[in-house]
């Protein structure tokens, strides 16, 4: 899979625009703000229905106008789909395919897969376990449709859950029965989650492990581990156990809602801390080249591949083995940004790997 022609209007610092890719190698060059990374997010709304960096689509309309209008057309097993995405100020978004809208967003969801690394992913190391679970189902929504509608349910009863555990605290009073039989929903929906996930990192860990060996060259040792309470006790008897506890607390204190991974460096010392930028950012980029791996195993095509930033904070050594990994076979079509062109042609030239260089300026792209 690759996308042939993006067009831009309205969106972020752009008026309009429209470009036309290799299905190779595809870098935007210019300074910094001069909207760069804005492409690859114009990418990733045709992918994913949404912005990497702001959920509010309304954002991303350009000052002074009204809408903006994103359009791609994507080349998949020698087909060929055009997606729209039109945003009007206090009006439904609107998405279509060829022309057809969606019944639901959530449908194109998956249909044409991208892996995006980001300066903004250091959050899955640095913040608390909420954004590395959001990275698992992120991954697993994009190949299981049911797994997405699942998570939904799941986040509904929870707030029924907790709902009543506020009311409980006002009144005084808890109804018992009716915490069991969401106790019941709440088991079998997150149980079911938790096999999904146990499944999902049982084949993503390897790939992992792969990534971050060749792009290190085996310079250090990490362990990326999935941590979860349902791995010592059922959950209902989580639920039961801890009842007092979230009756305290008015909220579910336990559960696949609360699960995470663990990120360690040197033998089990937690990578946050212990690790240095260069070895946070290559673990970063081998959690992201395993979520690509996992994608082609599971969809029998490459996505896409976006890298925003991808050279600071990487040494050359690691930029090289980088660049030489995503050229090969393994990966399809690419999109980058960077600051020098200059750098770009250098890399790509040592390694004979053919380029697009668009030069940005000011919300305009010149080739």
């Amino acid at each position: 899979m690759w996308l042939r022609q993006l067009s831009v209007l309205n969106f972020k610092n752009y008026s309009e625009s429209s470009l036309e890719f290799l299905p190779e190698v595809n870098a935007f060059a210019g300074d910094n703000g001069v909207g760069k990374t804005n492409l690859l997010d114009a990418i990733h709304y045709l992918s994913l229905c949404k912005s990497y960096f702001n959920p509010i689509d309304s954002q991303h309309i350009k000052q002074g106008q009204d809408w903006f209008m994103l359009q791609g057309s994507f080349e998949k097993n020698e087909f060929q789909d055009v997606i729209s995405c039109s945003i009007k100020r206090n009006q439904k978004k609107q998405f279509k395919k060829n022309k057809k809208d969606y019944p639901r967003l959530a449908d194109h969801i998956g249909q044409f897969p991208l892996v995006m690394i980001s300066p903004n992913d250091t959050l899955i190391i640095t913040d608390g376990s909420e954004e590395r679970r959001k990275f698992i189902d992120n991954v697993i929504s994009q190949t299981d449709n049911k797994y997405l509608d699942t998570l939904i349910i799941y986040n509904k009863i929870i707030a029924q859950r907790n709902m009543l555990l506020k009311l409980a605290k006002q009144s005084g009073v808890l109804d018992l029965g009716l915490v069991e039989v969401l106790n019941m929903q709440l088991d079998e929906v997150g149980t079911v989650i938790y096999n999904k996930r146990i499944a999902f990192m049982a084949e993503f860990q390897p790939e992992f492990d792969r990534h971050y060996l060749y792009l290190t060259e085996n310079a250090e040792t990490v362990q990326l581990v999935y941590e979860s309470p349902l791995m010592e006790d059922s959950f209902l008897n989580i639920l039961e156990k801890n009842l007092e506890r979230d009756r305290a607390l008015e909220r579910t204190t336990v559960g696949i809602h609360k699960d995470d991974l663990i990120f360690t460096i040197h033998g089990g010392m937690p990578l946050k801390k212990f690790g240095s930028q260069g070895q946070q950012k290559s673990f970063l980029i081998a959690l992201k080249l395993a979520q690509y791996s996992f994608f082609q195993q599971k969809k029998g095509f490459k996505p896409l591949l976006l890298l925003d930033d991808i050279f600071d904070k990487l040494d050359d050594k690691r930029t090289h083995k980088l660049m030489q990994m995503v050229s090969d076979d393994e990966f399809g079509q690419i999109f980058l940004t960077d600051t020098d062109a200059k750098r770009i042609k250098r890399i790509f030239d040592a390694i004979a790997s053919p380029v697009r260089i668009f030069d940005i300026a000011g919300g305009e792209v010149y080739v």
